[in-house]
C-alpha cells in the first residue's frame, strides 16, 4: 500500500496540483494587496472618500475595556470587507481568464485527419449490382 501511495504522489498530476495550490496562495496575497492598497482607495475616491474596508452595520456596540471582566466585543456586519472580497473575485477571474486565453493561443491546433476516401455512391452501387445480376 505504501508503494502504491508513493507512486500516486510522485505522478506528475499530483505534483502539478501541489504547485498550483502553492502558487494560488501566493497570487491570493498579491491580489489582496492590489485590491486593498490600490483599487479600493481609487474606488473610495470616486465614491466621495469612502473607505470600504471600514464599512459595517453595528448590531451591538462594544462595552467595557478589552481584557477586563465584563468586556463585550462589538458585533457588526462588515459589508465593506465583503465588497473588497467581491472586487478581489472579479480581479482574480479576469486574470485567470487572460491566462487561459493566452495559454489557448500557444497551443498548436490539432492536425486535421485527412478525410477518408469517398466510396461509391448509392447509385454506383446499384448500377454494379444490376450489372452483376445481368451477367448471370
Amino acid at each position: 500500500m505504501l508503494k502504491e501511495f508513493k507512486n500516486f504522489i510522485m505522478t506528475s498530476n499530483v505534483i502539478e496540483f501541489a504547485v498550483a495550490v502553492i502558487l494560488a496562495g501566493a497570487v491570493s496575497l498579491v491580489v489582496n494587496g492590489f485590491v486593498n492598497d490600490i483599487m479600493m482607495p481609487i474606488v473610495g475616491e470616486f465614491t466621495g472618500g469612502v473607505d470600504f474596508a471600514n464599512l459595517k452595520l453595528v448590531l451591538t456596540e462594544s462595552s467595557g475595556v478589552e481584557g477586563e471582566a465584563g468586556y463585550v466585543a462589538e458585533n457588526a456586519i462588515r459589508y465593506g470587507a465583503w465588497i473588497n472580497s467581491i472586487v478581489n473575485l472579479i480581479i482574480v477571474g479576469l486574470v485567470l481568464f487572460l491566462i487561459v486565453k493566452a495559454y489557448n493561443k500557444t497551443k498548436k491546433p490539432k492536425e486535421e485527419t485527412p478525410a477518408a476516401p469517398k466510396g461509391p455512391t448509392q447509385e454506383e452501387l446499384l448500377v454494379e449490382i444490376r450489372d452483376l445480376l445481368k451477367k448471370k
